[in-house]
This record gives C-alpha cells, structure tokens and sequence, in this order.
C-alpha cells in the first residue's frame, strides 16, 4: 500500500514538473523573427489571397475607368453593406459566368442567357432592398432620436455631444449614420455640410427639416431643443399617418400582386396539363397578336396598379 501510494506521488511531482517546463516556464529557444516585427513588411500571403487582390484591383481600375466607382460605392453606403464595389463585382462577374455556363449545359443557349443576367439583377435587387429597408428604419427611429437630442441639450450638453449620445445609445442604422458624422465633424468638417450630405444619403425630407432647423439656430440662435421637440413631434405625428396608410393600402397592393401574377399562374397549369392548348397562341398569327394585346395589357394595368399603391405625402 505504501508502495503503491509512493509511486503515485512520484508520477505527480514528475507530471507536475513536465507541465512546468512545457507551458509555464517560457521557451528560450523560440524568437519571433524580427520581419514581423516590421510594420513596414507586409505579412506572408497565399497564392489564393495574391489571385484574389489582384483580380479586385483590374476590377477596380475598371470601374474607375468607366465612372461607376463613385455611383456604386454611394450605392452600397446607402445600403449599409460593408463590401467594397470591386468585391462585389468580382461576385457577380463569378457568379454570371458559372450560371451561364451551367444553363449553357443545361438547356442551350437560352436558358444560359436567361441564368447569366440572374445574378447581375440579383445584386441590384438586393441593394435596393436593403437600401430601402434601412431607409425605412432610419426613418421611424428619427423621433426617438431627436428627443434624445432634446434631452441631452436640456442637460446642459453641447450639440456636438448631443448628436455623439445618439451614437452611443441609438439602435442601428441611426447610430451608424450618426457614429459618421461624429466621425466627420472630429476631423474637420463643417457640420451643417455632414448634416444636409447624411439627409441626401438617407433620402429623408424629415431630417433635412431637422439639418435646416439646427442651420438656422447655429445663425441666430435660440433654444434648439424646444425645436427639436417640435420637429420630432412633427415627424411622429407624420410616422403614424405613414404607417396607417401602409396598412389601409396593403390589401391593394396584395390584390395587385394577385392580379399581375395570375394570366402567369394559369398559363403554367396549362403548360403542364394541357400543352396542344396553348399551341395555336405560338403557331398562327392571331395567337402572336393576343400575347402581344396580352403583354401590352398587362405592361399597363401593372403600371396602373402601382400608380393606385403607391401613395406619397
């Protein structure tokens, strides 16, 4: 027994030992070489990594060459997308090519052409959405950040510490709008200019009211935050006239989806039921002057439908 237990505390203190000398104690042998050590040597990179920036750059140079840069770089900062235009380019490029290679081998010519122009108009698709969508949240949170600028300056904040308590406690997109104009301020900007330039980039009229009416008290003076009280109320009053009227306009807009998408619905059915039936539309004359009466009626009820949704005020 007084073996076995003596062995025991041996196999400890040798165990404790080799964790010491392997993980505690430092290594003396191993140095960092002293390349990265140099901020100015660029890290190693891999054969990947290099095809990858290379082929960014003969996009970006591209893009300068033919004046997109500007547009679509101002598109995706509208956005709220983190990549950069060359990036996102080189995706779709990519992306054009292999589903226009696979509908090529799929189903000819024309299913290869119809699946290469899918992601281009993806991508538009997707920035426009995500444009809109922050736009829209932009939009309701800027009552509840005016009154917080109210509140601030009623504590006896400056305005610029006002605008940086926005950026600090709004919830996204407003705090990353408002984190860029701090930003923008703290290294030498004029901020009415950030002001009227954030209002263009989120294509709110509220808030250029809000960029006139910090304007002009910066020129004459007075008491900012009862202005802002009242701009905020303004624009509160016109939210929940805005979201009454997205609710009562709903069923329209639903009704024209409906509407537009069913001649489409029954003509497939019909492909897949009854086929001969749709073959004299493509095999005579008459047939090829109904679907372009059809496509010609659809065009402009669609346009009509959308004029009757859409309500702007």
């Amino acid at each position: 027994m007084s073996s076995a237990l003596l062995l025991s505390g041996l196999l400890a203190v040798t165990g404790g030992l080799l964790v010491l000398a392997l993980v505690v104690l430092p290594a003396g042998h191993r140095r960092v070489p002293l390349s990265r050590l140099d901020p100015s040597v660029a890290p190693p990179t891999s054969a990947l990594t290099s095809a990858s920036a290379a082929a960014g750059a003969a996009v970006q140079k591209v893009l300068v060459k033919r004046g997109h840069l500007a547009g679509g770089t101002a598109a995706l900062e509208r956005a709220g997308m983190t990549i950069t235009l060359a990036d996102l380019a080189l995706v779709v490029g990519l992306a054009t090519v292999v589903a226009g290679a696979g509908g090529f081998l799929a189903g000819g010519v024309l299913l290869g052409l119809v699946l290469g122009v899918v992601p281009s108009v993806g991508a538009k698709v997707l920035v426009s959405l995500r444009r809109a969508r922050r736009q829209a949240a932009f939009a309701d949170q800027l009552d509840d950040s005016l009154q917080l600028m109210a509140s601030s300056l009623r504590a006896g904040h400056s305005l610029l510490r006002a605008v940086d308590s926005v950026a600090a406690e709004a919830a996204a997109p407003t705090s990353e709008e408002f984190a860029r104009l701090v930003n923008e301020t703290r290294v030498g900007r004029d901020l009415g200019e950030a002001l009227d330039e954030m209002a263009e980039r989120m294509d709110s009229d509220d808030f250029r009211w809000t960029a006139q009416a910090i304007a002009i008290h910066r020129e004459v003076g007075g008491n900012l935050a009862e202005v802002l009280d009242t701009v905020g109320r303004t624009i509160r009053e016109r939210n929940a006239i805005r979201r009454q009227v997205k609710a009562l306009s709903a069923e329209g807009k639903l009704s024209a989806v409906v509407l537009m998408a069913l001649p489409f619905g029954i003509v497939g059915f019909l492909a897949v039921t009854n086929a001969a039936y749709l073959a004299a539309f493509t095999s005579s004359l008459a047939g090829h002057l109904m679907i372009g009466a059809a496509v010609v009626l659809l065009t402009g009820g669609g346009l009509w439908l959308r004029k009757t949704v859409e309500i702007r005020f």
